[in-house]
């Protein structure tokens, strides 16, 4: 072999030796003097998937070291006493992620369906079937409207069963026994389901599920618009005229009835009887009135 081509070769592998040498120490050369380590914080975390309304017990959170900031609200440990036991969970926590304060209920609140109830809210129970509960789709979750359907006190015979909407845009707090939907969306057949409303609407929610029928209509989460409907009666769907439902408080007048006027029998004057009289050879007509009856 030609000695000049083995030179050449020989010095183009020690330049690419020296050339990944110099990458090797500007690329992966370990830290710089000059960059200092983050900063890490002890703080309670998740060990576990934490499901909602799961009270927490001592075996439930662990301690890790969180580079950074604190992110708010979560717990920095101080001791061995955990200050998180006894707390419910109200929002699903992953495990190692940070158990922070607005994911839990309040202290002494417990835990189950009553630590997942905001402030200023009440959890109203409301029997459903295959029909009411769509099916078993009615999950904890799920934002649904309700409607009602009954007879209207003062209302026309003649306009029947009405129905209208009384609550829009309520979430579903809990199906039966479950706080959390079905991760794989399948239905759940129930026959409760908790709707989360507020106390007014709690009291118009436990009367009408008393005094009508109740049902479920399912709608889009992310469909916040409030629509007003008119209502509607069985005389509509057979082409008859819309009565709305009269609002809450304002009598429902009745229509007049009007007496047809009493209009006196005409009396025909009778024909006179006409008799004729024979008197030996005369003969002579007298005419006589008929008495009236």
């Amino acid at each position: 072999m030609n000695k000049r081509l083995i030179a050449v070769f020989l010095f183009a592998v020690v330049v690419a030796g020296l050339a990944s040498l110099v990458v090797i120490k500007v690329v992966g050369g370990g830290p710089s003097k000059d960059v200092k380590p983050v900063a890490t914080n002890q703080i309670w975390a998740a060990s576990r998937d934490l499901p909602v309304g799961t009270l927490l017990q001592r075996t439930d959170v662990t301690e890790i070291q969180w580079p950074g900031a604190i992110p708010q609200g979560a717990l920095q440990k101080t001791g061995d006493v955990c200050p998180l036991v006894g707390r419910g969970v109200a929002s699903k926590i992953l495990q190692g992620e940070p158990v922070v304060e607005f994911r839990l209920a309040p202290k002494g609140a417990g835990a189950g369906l009553a630590a997942t109830i905001p402030d200023g809210y009440r959890a109203v129970a409301v029997r459903v079937n295959e029909i009411i509960g769509l099916a078993g789709f009615v999950v904890p979750g799920q934002i649904v409207d309700v409607l009602i359907s009954g007879n209207p006190p003062g209302a026309s015979p003649t306009t029947g069963t009405q129905s209208r909407t009384l609550l829009q845009k309520v979430q579903v707090l809990s199906a039966g026994q479950n706080l959390e939907k079905d991760p794989e969306g399948k239905p759940i057949s129930v026959t409760v389901v908790n709707l989360l409303v507020k106390p007014e609407e709690a009291e118009l929610l436990s009367l009408a599920s008393t005094e009508t029928k109740l049902q479920l209509v399912l709608r889009n989460p992310g469909d916040q618009e409030t629509v007003k409907t008119p209502g509607t009666s069985v005389s509509t769907l057979f082409g008859g005229k819309n009565v709305a439902p009269a609002p809450s408080g304002e009598m429902v007048r009745k229509p007049r009835v009007v007496k047809p006027a009493v209009v006196a029998p005409v009396v025909k004057e009778a024909p006179p009887v006409m008799v004729e009289v024979i008197q030996g050879d005369s003969r002579n007509t007298v005419k006589f009135a008929e008495e009236s009856r």
